[in-house]
């Protein structure tokens, strides 16, 4: 299994605040050595490769993952929905509810 993060670079060089908090998830689970790339989405940059990736899975937010497998690829864009389906791992009921974001709007 081959784990790919697409994280956003805002404009100013720092990482979006979901994918700051999606980063921090995983480091705090113990599971951020599974992720085997990063891909960046560059504000304003559509030819970067995590805007490329994005375009071509018609993934419009970041952060998302790509997980390639025998059984092909499949896009997750919720880190929670990875953890569990991915990384058998269960996640709490407190967890799902810090990471719905009732701001989340716009695209990558």
């Amino acid at each position: 299994m081959h784990v790919t993060m697409v994280k956003k670079r805002l404009r100013d060089g720092s990482d979006c605040r979901k994918c700051a908090e999606a980063t921090e998830y995983l480091q705090a689970r113990g599971l951020w050595n599974r992720i085997d790339e990063i891909l960046w989405a560059v504000e304003d940059e559509p030819e970067s490769p995590g805007m490329v990736l994005g375009t071509r899975l018609g993934v419009d937010r970041a952060p998302f993952f790509v997980v390639r497998d025998a059984n092909g690829e499949s896009v997750y864009r919720s880190v929670l929905q990875l953890v569990r389906d991915r990384f058998g791992q269960g996640v709490a009921a407190q967890d799902v509810a810090r990471h719905v974001d009732p701001d989340d709007v716009g695209g990558i």
